[in-house]
């Protein structure tokens, strides 16, 4: 059972769109919840379309929500909730600073070849974006840099998603969280 006198913690989970970030979140919350701890998940598109309407997808817009995202788990995770963040979060400075503002953060790549994402992706984004018919798409026509040193890399298009929230979950347990 969870211990409520311990601290939240945060599973940033990264990586390009289509690479299952939002599965894995909806996975994560099911498993921990189960085991009676309180969770929140902090979906990059629910968010964009409640806390950051309005913003673009200039750098700085980018930045904003990424930052918005993690004030909000911040006050979570203060709170003795584990949250779950299922958002691109691009650029590594901005998931630093991610990482100092929350403390207890545990950095999720959620890998997954081009060419999966790209037989994935049913509305076509990726072929448009390598045609140049859509701007500012990450990993196109826009950067996303990838993590030099997350606590869980797992790849999406090799593993099943109960292996991949088992490495999140071992990395939970190993760091004391769990």
């Amino acid at each position: 059972m969870y211990n409520n006198r311990r601290e939240g913690f945060t599973i940033w989970l990264t990586g390009l769109s289509g690479a299952g970030k939002s599965t894995l979140a909806e996975r994560l919350e099911k498993r921990l919840t189960s085991e009676g701890i309180e969770v929140e998940v902090l979906d990059g598109d629910i968010v964009r379309t409640h806390l950051s309407k309005g913003l673009g997808f200039s750098r700085a817009d980018r930045d904003t929500n990424i930052l918005r995202i993690a004030f909000v788990a911040s006050l979570l995770s203060r709170h003795h909730v584990a949250v779950i963040t299922a958002a691109i979060s691009p650029y590594a400075d901005t998931r630093q600073q991610a990482r100092e503002h929350i403390g207890n953060f545990v950095e999720v790549y959620v890998r997954c070849s081009l060419d999966e994402l790209i037989r994935r992706d049913v509305k076509g984004l990726y072929e448009k974006a390598i045609r140049g018919e859509l701007e500012h798409f990450t990993g196109i026509s826009d950067p996303y840099e990838e993590p030099e040193s997350p606590e869980v890399i797992v790849h999406t298009d090799r593993e099943t998603v109960d292996e991949s929230v088992g490495k999140i979950l071992d990395a939970l347990h190993e760091r004391g969280y769990l």
